[in-house]
């Protein structure tokens, strides 16, 4: 294309650019993560074809799951793909699983190596069932609506797709690449080592004096739960975690009534500020439109500016520097700063604005004088920015008051004086013509000069019902209204909406801030109340479903464990493990500054089954151990025993195969922090939950229901 001098083309606006970002930082998580966990194998096992066993089951895993989104319609995108990086550390906890129960055959029993691999692998079965059960616990995630829905149900299927062929390359593949690989001497080189020898040791004697002592074991219960208690209070809440996209949008409104050319010598000064911002990449303007295509006035609009690629100053420092400097450079201009991703969920929920206030009442006059007093009142609070009052001026209005006893005397009534101004004003089809296949009406007005300026309604003629002709003036009064506001109704209820944004806080604490001030005697008059909507409200509907998805996890896997052990003590002591270790995911929440959103939530449903699903192995191998006749005691400690390397095992490459996610290395990977972190802070407890806290639970139980039973 042949451009003419001095014109350039800028790229302001590639989505693609996040994508792919995002996608190479969590091809890059997961790269790391598998080594990470790879070298935790390694660690324990001491043998490289072990690992290499373990290892090779994550590509094909992925690589299954990536055949089974195509079939399903679903694309690479944020979620799905952090759903299968959150993945890895349970794909390879799957394998290891298999790997030291295969492992341990071969040290325990002679025989052929093959035929003993494959007794190991239909011993597996019977637990690899309960596992595969428990792999459906993200499945609840996909049925929240709206908004949540579309994050979480890509995020579920994903997961869950890949854990369920994790489970069946473990169950198939694994014994098969055991039997080529592995050979008795690597399942004898393989030892545990003197260290692991006496930390088993130690594990021993703790049990044996907290089964005799019981209570010593809130020596740890409860302070975890005390700091979770503190850490729940603490922790901020929010709708979607925070992510650096690259760009943002500034929206602005000039004054009511602003001429274009007025509203471009403003626009003009916001240009050259955001040209002296180093950070600042390009931009794009539009006035009297918006970036979704709507028109707008001529005084209102908005920019899209896109920042140049990391290293550079966050985006939200960036945001405050450009807003703080338009606020005192640019007075008669109103802006409001949103990221992207906020902006799109504020377009699909038609709120935009965290802070949204809807005043309701039936006095026009009191909304026009309180709607700026409350948003003078949020606008002191704390990180409360951008403040609306939510007056639109629309612009002038003419106002006809008749004076009912003088058009009486004429003979007239309001109604028929409305009718009359109506035909004179908009005129009255009389006819039709026909103009190829259609008719086409005709329409009978007074001339343009008696009816498009103001002055012309003193020259409006009316008609009486006994056919004299008399002037408006005579019966009416004519006033023009200047700055007419907007009217909005909100079911059928005269609403004026206050709103606002949020920097450098959380929405939670926020909100609460603004309720207190609205609770303030003489904010609002008598008669009128309020709502808050905005995506406050979309954080509250989203966090109901989502408690609603994690409470049916819970009675699913409760349910589950009933049906599978018979038995309410078992049931109960295996659901403790997960429910003490959401304390642990408050804990970590509060300790990184995150916030509580849906993705944090996300990460505690699915914590509830990686704890189950580790408390399913314990108690399998407690059956193991007691069906060779051994007592309830020392079952629960030989179990705790034999386990208690391969669940160290799988929680350390869980845990590092998180840890890039946690960390947010690279763009994009912010949108699953609060998810591994999340995770992480579950998985920290689980060890002793699992093999200290469980087992004294159900012995305690047990001993109260066999007492029960007595009596």
């Amino acid at each position: 294309m042949q451009l003419p001098k001095g014109v350039t083309i800028a790229n302001w606006y590639d989505q693609s650019q996040l994508i792919t970002q995002s996608a190479g930082s969590v091809r890059d998580a997961i790269a790391i993560g598998v080594v990470l966990a790879a070298l935790v194998l390694l660690l324990f096992l001491r043998s490289i074809k072990i690992t290499l066993v373990a290892v090779l089951i994550v590509p094909a895993v992925l690589a299954s799951t990536m055949l089974l989104l195509s079939v399903l319609h679903m694309s690479f995108n944020i979620m799905t793909l952090g759903g299968m990086a959150a993945a890895v550390g349970l794909i390879i906890d799957d394998a290891i699983v298999m790997i030291e129960h295969i492992i341990r055959r071969l040290r325990q029993r002679g025989g052929e190596v093959a035929l003993t691999i494959r007794e190991a692998a239909i011993e597996f079965t019977s637990t690899g069932r309960l596992i595969c059960g428990y792999h459906y616990y993200f499945l609840p995630l996909a049925f929240p609506s709206g908004v949540t829905g579309a994050f979480s149900k890509a995020l579920s299927l994903t997961m869950a797709s890949s854990l369920l062929i994790s489970f069946l390359l473990a169950w198939l593949a694994v014994p098969l690449l055991a039997e080529h690989l592995l050979s008795r001497e690597d399942a004898a080189r393989e030892d545990i080592g003197v260290r692991f020898r006496r930390m088993l040791e130690s594990y021993e004697k703790l049990m044996h004096r907290l089964f005799r002592r019981p209570l010593l074991v809130w020596v740890g219960i409860g302070p975890l739960l005390v700091l979770g208690f503190v850490a729940y209070e603490q922790v901020g809440s929010g709708f979607m975690p925070y992510m650096d996209e690259g760009g943002f949008v500034l929206d602005y409104r000039a004054r009511a009534g602003t001429s274009l050319a007025e509203t471009d010598r403003l626009l003009l000064q916001v240009e050259k500020i955001l040209r002296s911002e180093s950070a600042v990449e390009t931009y794009s303007r539009r006035t009297g439109a918006q970036l979704g295509g709507g028109l707008t006035e001529a005084n209102e609009g908005d920019f899209f500016v896109r920042l140049k690629p990391l290293p550079r100053p966050p985006i939200d420092e960036v945001m405050d520097e450009i807003r703080g400097r338009i606020e005192a450079e640019v007075p008669g201009l109103d802006v409001e700063l949103i990221l992207l991703m906020e902006d799109l969920i504020g377009d699909l929920t038609a709120v935009p604005q965290p802070i949204e206030i809807k005043l309701y009442s039936d006095q026009p006059d009191q909304l026009m004088t309180t709607a700026p007093g409350v948003a003078e009142a949020i606008g002191k609070l704390d990180g409360v920015v951008d403040v609306q009052d939510g007056i639109v001026l629309a612009g002038d209005a003419i106002s006809i008051t008749i004076d009912r006893d003088k058009a009486a005397l004429e003979g007239v009534d309001p109604d028929l004086v409305t009718q009359q101004l109506d035909v004179w004003f908009n005129g009255l089809v009389t006819t039709q013509v026909q103009e190829t296949v259609k008719l086409v009406g005709v329409r009978v007005w007074v001339p343009p000069a008696a009816r498009d300026k103001t002055f012309a309604l003193e020259k409006v003629w009316l008609r009486a019902s006994d056919g004299h002709r008399f002037p408006l003036k005579r019966i009416a009064g004519v006033a023009v209204e200047i700055g007419q506001p907007q009217i909005s109704r909100d079911n059928l209820k005269r609403m004026v909406a206050v709103t606002g944004r949020i920097s450098g806080r959380d929405l939670g604490s926020t909100i609460a801030d603004v309720k207190r001030a609205l609770a303030d005697p003489g904010l609002l008059p008598a008669g009128m109340y309020y709502e808050l909507g905005g995506l406050y409200k979309q954080q509250q509907i989203a966090f109901r479903g989502l408690i609603a998805v994690f409470v049916a996890a819970l009675a699913l896997v409760f349910l589950l464990l009933l049906y599978l052990y018979e038995e309410f003590s078992a049931a109960l002591a295996i659901m403790s493990s997960p429910l003490l270790a959401i304390a642990a995911v408050f804990i970590g929440l509060w300790f990184t500054g995150i916030e509580l959103n849906i993705t944090a939530m996300m990460g505690m449903t699915m914590i509830v089954g990686i704890v189950t699903e580790v408390s399913v192995f314990y108690f399998s191998e407690y059956h193991d151990v007691i069906e060779q006749g051994e007592d309830r005691q020392s079952a629960l400690i030989q179990a705790g025993i034999n386990r208690l390397r391969p669940i160290i095992m799988t929680t350390l490459a869980a845990i590092l195969a998180l840890l890039p996610l946690a960390l947010a290395l690279g763009q994009g990977s912010a949108m699953q922090q609060p998810l591994a972190v999340a995770i992480i802070a579950g998985l920290l407890v689980q060890i002793p939950l699992v093999v200290v806290v469980m087992p004294l639970l159900y012995r305690t139980l047990g001993s109260i229901g066999r007492a029960r039973a007595h009596r």
